[in-house]
Parts: C-alpha cells; sequence; structure tokens
C-alpha cells in the first residue's frame, strides 16, 4: 500500500513519514533504505534528515569508533549538510559524531564549516562547542589559533584565554592579552575585575617569568611600563 502511494506521490512527506512509522519494527537495513529514497525525493525536509541521521548515530552507541558505520554515519552528515547547511543542529550534532570518533582535523575543518556556512547570528551556538571541545583536545597551537578568533567574535571571554596561556606557560601571550583589557577603556571585566586588579596581574606575570625562553617577558617590561606611566 505504502509503496503504491509512494509511486503516484514521491513528495508526500506524510507518506513517507507514515511509513517508516509503519516499518519500525523492521531491521535496521531496511528502515535505513526507506530513509535514504525519502530524503532523495525530500532532500530539503529537515525532519526526514534528522530522523535519519538520530537513528543512524543511536545504531552505533554501543559500538567501537573503528567500526565502518561511523564512516558511513559522517558521510551521511555530509549529504545532508549540502541542503541542511543553514541548521545549526546538524552541524553540531556532525561535530559531536567527529569529536567521538577522535578526528581532530576533521572536526576543527567541519567546526570552521559551520561558522563560514551559518548566519553571524548563530556562531554563539557554534563557538561555545568549538572552544570547549579545542580546549579539551590539548593541541595549544589549534586552540590559540581557534582562541584568537574567537575574541574577535566574543573579546569578553579574554581574561578566559589568559588562565587557558598560562596553564600552558605561554606568558607572552598572557602578558599580551593582558595588555589589550588594560588599555581598552570599555572593557568590562567578565570576572570583575578592575583594571588595578588586571594590572597588578600583569605585575605578577611579569615577575614570576622574568627570564622564560619561550617567552622573553623580561625584554618587554620597559615598552610595557611606557603604556601605563
Amino acid at each position: 500500500r505504502f509503496e503504491e502511494e509512494i509511486q503516484r506521490n514521491p513528495y508526500n512527506i506524510k507518506t513517507w513519514l507514515t511509513y517508516i512509522d509503519h516499518k519500525k519494527s523492521a531491521r535496521s537495513k531496511i528502515r535505513f533504505a526507506i530513509y535514504d529514497r525519502a530524503v532523495k525525493y525530500l532532500p530539503r525536509s529537515y525532519k526526514l534528515w534528522h530522523m535519519y541521521l538520530k537513528e543512524r548515530v543511536h545504531k552505533l552507541r554501543n559500538k567501537c569508533i573503528t567500526d565502518h558505520g561511523y564512516v558511513k554515519a559522517a558521510k551521511l552528515y555530509e549529504r545532508c549538510l549540502m541542503h541542511m547547511h543553514k541548521m545549526p543542529t546538524i552541524w553540531l550534532e556532525y561535530c559531536q559524531l567527529l569529536v567521538k570518533m577522535r578526528k581532530g582535523s576533521e572536526t576543527r575543518k567541519t567546526f570552521d564549516k559551520a561558522l563560514r556556512a551559518l548566519p553571524i547570528t548563530q556562531h554563539s551556538i557554534i563557538w561555545e562547542v568549538y572552544i570547549e571541545w579545542v580546549v579539551e583536545f590539548g593541541v595549544s597551537e589549534s586552540t590559540i589559533c581557534v582562541y584568537r578568533r574567537y575574541l574577535m567574535f566574543n573579546p569578553t571571554y579574554r581574561e578566559d584565554y589568559v588562565e587557558y596561556l598560562e596553564q600552558n606557560k605561554c606568558y607572552n601571550e598572557a602578558a599580551k592579552q593582558l595588555i589589550i583589557c588594560i588599555n581598552d577603556d570599555h572593557y568590562i571585566s567578565s570576572k570583575s575585575h578592575t583594571k588595578h586588579h588586571m594590572w597588578m596581574h600583569l605585575c605578577d606575570l611579569c615577575a614570576l617569568h622574568p627570564q622564560d625562553d619561550s617567552t622573553d617577558i623580561s625584554t618587554r617590561l620597559p615598552a610595557l611600563s611606557k603604556q601605563f606611566f
């Protein structure tokens, strides 16, 4: 019956949804085949794509990340995003899949693609997850590069960036970021710190790491002082 209805009108989403629901007890292979046919006829249907992707990923919940099903799911997300590239939920779910697969470079590139594809009003949704991932990923060079871009979008996180830099012994960059905070008359501390507190923080940073070979903060002290006195 459903096949006959689909042949008459394959562009009726209600028919496909009812068909899929009717096959809820069928093997995944059969359900995926129906989904695949449905999205070919209705590639702009967010509901169909989202249901299909969620079921694909749910099927992988107890499987090792080396299972080929993960690769198939990733390719399906790529297919979906050819049509659903303005949907932040799809981008986030795809990124989460890549994180689970431990695909570092692919994850970073996908986050970047999401930011290029989505309007700036939706960037905060992506950035929140992007920053959390890149900090946990543990490659300081990549994290610094991503953080610098993020600060162009949301400069209120500059002090969080300073904390990250200090934790990773990037004292020279931490000092530069503190100077930006201090010099900006319009900067409002997200941690309720005064300019005096940030200035003392900078002094402590320079005093504690005056001869660090990787930072060379000590050679910058005269130049720093001229900016405030």
